[in-house]
């Protein structure tokens, strides 16, 4: 009994390093990034703040502070949540689809997808809502398409014929968006297309955040369904279908729904990158290889990373720096390091 005893509590000790560090970590950003800025907030006042606008009653506090933290840096916080943690889940179901640590969401095509949809709408000069709408679509229409020449190359690695389909077609997809960026007026619609494809969330409102929540919600849902047959997908695709797993049509699905949550966040927030390659690692770090711990490890670190870097990018110059660019010189970096100092093996 003692030894059962013994051998349960290094289970409950990582489970509770792979819920309650994350967890933590990210409500002790989210309490930054409510508080600092050029109208810092204190956080007790935070927590009233938010206390008293979901019970309906006065807060007592200036109405510059409810201003601030419930209208401007609230929606920016929860954009910052959902597009970080959706870019980390998906990265994580990729890198255990293709059994590759170096595969990312945009790998088939999504982020090149949506960036030409948006850079579409920018340049019929379409409403913001229309631009997102043809950015979630792209994304969508990428990887369908990319999907629909991997199933008519029959007879060869089904992952690798993904994989270079996905190099073709975001090659094709960029190659469009260089010649709208061309034609594009250089005055009005080049600057913005330029922001658009750097990444920022300094334009997210509470609607945005109602209108990707559902298809984040959905393509959360299998990937919390599938998870122990996820850690299967990790094995070669003999030994997997041996374990009487459908491997052709669990990545089908796992694939959809990664790519809608990609799509639903990239349309709102741009071209992020690294969140979806770097994240997943340390996740894995922190949880270990099953999905069941690494799901939730990842949704938690994504959303946390990207809340901060955020933070960072409106508070480190006079002017906001796009997130693209922050994310980028962080995560190369570490990502190095990760390369340089982990243990060999990755699953």
């Amino acid at each position: 009994m003692s030894g059962d005893r013994a051998a349960a509590a290094p289970a409950r000790v990582a489970v509770a390093l792979a819920w309650g560090a994350p967890l933590l970590l990210l409500l002790a950003v989210v309490l930054l990034a409510l508080g600092v800025g050029r109208y810092p907030v204190s956080p007790p006042d935070i927590l009233r703040i938010v206390a008293a606008k979901l019970a309906g009653l006065p807060s007592g506090l200036p109405e510059t502070a409810e201003t601030v933290v419930w209208q401007v840096r609230l929606p920016r916080v929860g954009a910052g949540l959902l597009v970080g943690a959706a870019l980390a889940a998906s990265g994580a179901v990729y890198q255990g689809l293709f059994r590759n640590p170096l595969v990312s969401p945009d790998i088939l095509g999504v982020s090149a997808g949506a960036s030409l949809g948006a850079v579409a709408g920018i340049f019929l000069s379409l409403s913001v809502a229309a631009i997102q709408g043809l950015a979630f679509a792209g994304g969508l229409v990428a990887v369908a398409l990319v999907y629909a020449i991997g199933s008519a190359a029959r007879g060869r690695d089904p992952v690798l014929v993904l994989v270079l389909a996905g190099v073709a077609i975001g090659a094709l997809l960029g190659a469009c968006i260089s010649l709208l960026k061309v034609l594009a007026d250089p005055y009005n619609q080049l600057p913005a297309i330029t922001f658009w494809l750097l990444g920022s969330l300094a334009s997210a409102t509470r609607g945005d955040l109602f209108s990707i929540l559902p298809a984040i919600l959905l393509g959360l849902a299998p990937m919390a369904l599938l998870r122990w047959r996820m850690n299967l997908l990790t094995l070669d695709e003999e030994e997997a279908r041996a374990l009487g797993v459908e491997t052709a049509r669990l990545r089908l699905v796992l694939i959809a729904a990664a790519t809608l949550m990609t799509a639903a966040a990239v349309s709102i927030s741009g071209i992020i990158g690294w969140i979806g390659l770097l994240v997943p690692h340390v996740a894995r770090a922190l949880a270990g290889p099953d999905f069941a711990r690494l799901l939730p490890a990842a949704l938690m670190l994504g959303g946390g990373y990207l809340v901060a870097v955020d933070t960072l990018a409106r508070t480190m110059a006079p002017i906001e720096v796009p997130l693209g660019i922050l994310t980028a010189a962080i995560g190369a970096p570490f990502f190095l390091w990760l390369l340089l100092t982990a243990r060999q093996g990755w699953r």
